[in-house]
């Protein structure tokens, strides 16, 4: 198992849970949506899981690098 995957795994479970309380806000707040929450809810869960697995590949190599620059000047 690589060093990446690893590290997308555990970033994997932030990105999925930020994902999935964005998306059940959304359907909870909006009137159209909250009218068809049962099946509004399961497709913010899978929605999450699919969002979330690439964006926690993508984020997983700054963290694993050392020196990053944060601001530029």
């Amino acid at each position: 198992m690589s060093t990446r995957f690893q590290i997308a795994l555990l970033i994997f479970m932030m990105t999925n849970a930020v994902a999935f309380g964005v998306g059940i806000i959304l359907v909870l707040m909006i009137p159209a949506l909250a009218a068809y929450a049962l099946e509004a809810i399961p497709a913010v869960v899978l929605a999450s899981f699919v969002v979330s697995a690439p964006a926690a590949w993508f984020i997983a190599p700054t963290l694993r690098s050392r020196y990053q620059r944060i601001h530029s000047r």
